[in-house]
């Protein structure tokens, strides 16, 4: 479960790079660049970061999230591929369950906590 963002792409202003527009925020008023996997990787869990890292795997070459823009560059060749990757990356990452889920704990390859009953 969990709920699909909804999501309008665009063309930036130069052929390398597509602009996002989500219905929701990922981030608050601190604007998020991302330059490789690792880099998303080491900053911690957050949205942002696992989103970067996803986008950074699928072929772009930079990341940079602020609020509820996101904004991919990648080679200008890349994009006939990338621009339907990138899309579904986005508008799937809170989804709980599946094969690609976006925000389980097995998607992102981490043991879930513990939680101890109520007494």
């Amino acid at each position: 479960m969990g709920q699909p963002i909804t999501v309008t792409a665009r063309t930036g202003a130069s052929p390398t790079t597509r602009l996002y527009d989500l219905n929701r925020s990922l981030t608050g008023m601190a604007t998020e660049r991302y330059g490789s996997v690792e880099d998303a990787q080491a900053r911690g869990g957050r949205p942002p970061d696992v989103l970067a890292a996803r986008l950074l795997e699928a072929g772009a070459t930079t990341v940079t999230v602020y609020s509820n823009s996101v904004t991919v560059e990648a080679a200008s060749e890349q994009w006939g591929e990338l621009e339907a990757k990138a899309t579904y990356l986005i508008e799937h990452l809170f989804e709980y369950y599946g094969d690609d889920a976006g925000w389980s704990f097995e998607a992102r390859g981490v043991e879930a906590p513990e939680v101890s009953p109520i007494a």
